[in-house]
């Protein structure tokens, strides 16, 4: 399951962003951007934003990392804070247990969600619900686990642990802001138009009349798809242009390496041509020669490519980044 199907593609979300800056903090957990601590988003916004005629559900989030404990065993999760309508948001499933309620986000509850891969870490085939695991030495009971959902963008949701809200902020953060808000549109037609109004409306909000000093990106899911298209088509074709280049150096050295065979290797063919080889033997013989060199050289490059890729992804996984290992066969026989 990949983002858009986590999400769905009808959302509007709303980050904390620099002044001055097109610098957005989505991916940061405290709120930072640039070395400066954003505040001024905060759950009001949510509120106001929930009122508008075109939005259907809102949820405002706060990111966090933490070490997770459970009976001596210690892991690094993704602790992620959200008011009771992401459950109407998210389009995956708890595949066994129950959501937080709003009275529980309210109350500071101490309760937690797990994800697939958390829990398998924490308690292999053991049952998970009713059980508690310590998180900033304070005791949360697991009231349920998410279905497998596998990689985003730059996330692994499987090792994420939702929480309410409150309790992520005034337990274990010690904060009063939120990081984003996510909010579901009615009628994607007219996406472009609801854009406009929510950035009126944090305007209005945060009581910013010149727009280069907001302090907040708004970003439909529209616009989010197209420049991630954008990205994917540039580096596509950056990758295309190394392969290329890549293909002619290999050529031309392929070819130089053969000439310099031929040379070294006359009276070998003089010998051969002697007993009755023709030309089109010795051609055969040096074109298969070469293709077999370069055979065996792709063949290493594609396991050392493999095996570079499986360590650079293992090593940002402990790190706490979510890089996805994946081979692609019609890749390598493209390549």
């Amino acid at each position: 399951m990949n983002q858009v199907e986590v999400f769905g593609t009808d959302y509007i979300e709303v980050e904390v962003k620099v002044p001055n800056t097109s610098q957005q903090s989505t991916a940061n957990a405290g709120g930072l951007a640039q070395g400066i601590e954003i505040t001024t988003l905060k759950i009001q916004d949510a509120d106001k934003i929930k009122e508008h005629p075109n939005i259907s559900h809102v949820y405002s989030a706060v990111l966090g990392q933490e070490i997770i404990s459970y009976q001596g065993q210690n892991k690094v999760g993704m602790l992620w804070g959200v008011t009771d309508g992401f459950f109407e948001i998210d389009k995956s499933n708890i595949e066994y247990g129950r959501a937080f309620t709003d009275q529980e986000d309210k109350s500071l509850a101490q309760v937690v969600i797990l994800g697939n891969k958390i829990k398998q870490d924490l308690f292999g085939d053991e049952d998970a619900l009713g059980k508690r695991i310590t998180i900033n030495q304070r005791k949360f009971k697991v009231i349920g686990v998410r279905e497998n959902i596998g990689m985003g963008t730059f996330m692994n949701f499987d090792d994420m642990i939702i929480m309410p809200l409150r309790t992520l902020q005034k337990k274990i953060q010690g904060i009063d802001y939120i990081t984003f808000i996510m909010a579901s549109v009615k009628n994607m037609d007219n996406v472009d138009q609801t854009t406009a109004d929510i950035i009126s409306i944090m305007r209005a909000e945060h009581e910013i009349t010149d727009q280069n000093k907001d302090d907040f990106a708004v970003m439909s899911s529209r616009e989010a798809m197209a420049m991630m298209d954008t990205i994917f088509n540039g580096l596509t074709i950056f990758l295309v242009a190394i392969a290329a280049i890549s293909l002619i150096v290999g050529g031309v050295g392929v070819m130089n390496i053969m000439y310099v065979s031929v040379l070294e290797r006359t009276y070998e063919i003089g010998l051969r041509k002697s007993v009755g080889a023709k030309n089109s033997d010795i051609l055969e013989q040096f074109l298969g020669e070469a293709i077999l060199i370069t055979s065996l050289g792709g063949a290493v490059g594609v396991i050392l490519g493999i095996f570079l890729t499986l360590i650079i992804s293992l090593a940002a996984s402990s790190q706490g980044f979510a890089i996805g290992f994946v081979v692609s066969i019609p890749g390598i026989f493209a390549a």
